[in-house]
């Protein structure tokens, strides 16, 4: 088994769902006591979240490249970052290190083709929706992508960082996010990527009419099959 640099802290509650998934897909794959080869560095979250505030983005990719350059040092074969947010330092991170990336756009994008959907709908951080890091790397790769208008995309950042960050899951939340979610459907979205790491915590599979891509739960299942693989 290869061992995988995890990057987390980005939220914590999101990082603690990673490490729970990396293993269960390892256990699952291997069977018996097998548990996932991990290296995790998790970082405080409280700073990073200022500077995405701020637009300090080279701030953010200065922490991040000195933890992955830790992890590398320290052995790690191949790093993922989990959040999705913060993949918009993707590319510093790549050119910092020697061992690949798995990025977890690339791996939604795949799951959502060989599904044979086109249109798509993001939910995420108003930076992950609104900028072209994540949008455009989905539509490079063939997705139509529809994002909320900006009441719902506000109301879907608050929700993530006043509560999910904090591993607050509260009914209310759930229901505006299947009423914004109702509104991309009625829009053409033939699927919804759940594009930031916590959202998977509030909504499943019921709390909508189309597919759900939960990108955290992709991106352990491509982290777990690299880590398996010759």
């Amino acid at each position: 088994m290869k061992l995988l640099g995890v990057l987390g802290g980005m939220s914590w509650t999101s990082t603690a769902e990673y490490y729970r998934l990396l293993n269960q897909g390892v256990a699952s794959r291997l069977g018996g006591l097998h548990s996932a080869h991990l290296l995790v560095h998790s970082v405080d979250f409280e700073p990073v979240a200022a500077m995405q505030h701020d637009g300090n983005w080279d701030g953010t990719a200065a922490v991040l490249v000195d933890a992955a350059r830790g992890l590398e040092h320290a052995g790690a074969e191949g790093l993922i970052l989990a959040t999705n947010t913060m993949h918009k330092v993707a590319d510093q991170l790549q050119e910092a290190t020697t061992i690949p990336l798995l990025h977890i756009a690339d791996a939604t994008a795949a799951r959502v083709r060989a599904d044979g959907l086109h249109t798509v709908a993001l939910l995420a951080t108003a930076f992950t929706m609104e900028q072209d890091f994540y949008v455009g790397r989905l539509r490079e790769q063939g997705l139509e992508v529809i994002t909320p208008g900006a009441v719902e995309r506000a109301d879907v950042h608050r929700i993530i960082y006043d509560e999910l960050c904090h591993d607050v899951v509260l009914d209310s939340s759930r229901n505006r996010y299947r009423d914004v979610m109702d509104h991309l459907v009625q829009r053409g979205a033939e699927g919804i990527i759940l594009g930031c790491t916590e959202i998977g915590l509030l909504v499943e599979g019921g709390d909508a009419s189309v597919p759900l891509y939960d990108t955290a739960a992709i991106h352990c299942q491509e982290a777990v099959d690299w880590m398996l693989s010759s």
